[in-house]
C-alpha cells in the first residue's frame, strides 16, 4: 500500500523517480525500491516524504485520519512501518529460500557431473589397463612359439 500511495502521489505531482531522488537526497533506484515494494523508507524519510508530496503521514501510509486535528500518532506509524517491515522480510526470506534450493541443486548437480567424469575415466584406464594386458600375454606367446 505504501509503495503504491507514492508512486501515485508523485505521478500526481508530476515528479519523475529523479526530480523526487533529489528532493528527498536519495538515488533514484531507492525510489524505484520504494515504489516496487523491495523496500521501505525509514521514518524520517517517510516523514520528509510526506512534506515533499503535501500529505500526511497517516494518508501516505494509507491509514484513517484518526483524530480531528489530524495529528500524526507515532505509535500508529512505527506500528504501520513495522508491519510493512514483516511484509518485506518475508518476501525477502521466501527469495533467500528459493535462492538456497537453487544452490543445492546446482552444488549436487555439479558433484554428480564431477563423479560421472571420474567414473568414466576410470573405466577407460582400467579398459587401457586390460587392453595392455591382453597385449602383452600376446606377444608373449607369440613370442613363445
Amino acid at each position: 500500500m505504501l509503495n503504491q500511495n507514492i508512486k501515485s502521489l508523485r505521478n500526481k505531482k508530476g515528479f519523475t523517480q529523479e526530480d523526487f531522488a533529489i528532493r528527498l537526497n536519495v538515488v533514484r533506484q531507492t525510489v524505484s525500491k520504494w515504489e516496487n515494494g523491495l523496500s521501505v523508507p525509514d521514518a524520517e524519510q517517510l516523514i520528509r516524504i510526506a512534506e515533499i508530496l503535501e500529505v500526511s503521514v497517516n494518508e501516505l501510509l494509507g491509514m484513517k485520519i484518526a483524530d480531528e486535528v489530524g495529528e500524526i500518532e507515532i505509535n500508529d506509524v512505527a506500528v504501520q512501518l513495522a508491519r510493512i517491515n514483516e511484509h518485506l522480510a518475508a518476501k525477502n526470506s521466501r527469495w533467500a529460500c528459493i535462492l538456497k534450493f537453487v544452490k543445492i541443486i546446482a552444488v549436487v548437480s555439479a558433484i554428480i557431473f564431477v563423479s560421472c567424469i571420474f567414473i568414466v575415466l576410470m573405466s577407460l584406464a582400467m579398459f587401457q589397463n586390460n587392453t595392455d594386458t591382453e597385449d602383452s600375454e600376446a606377444e608373449i606367446v607369440y613370442e613363445e612359439n
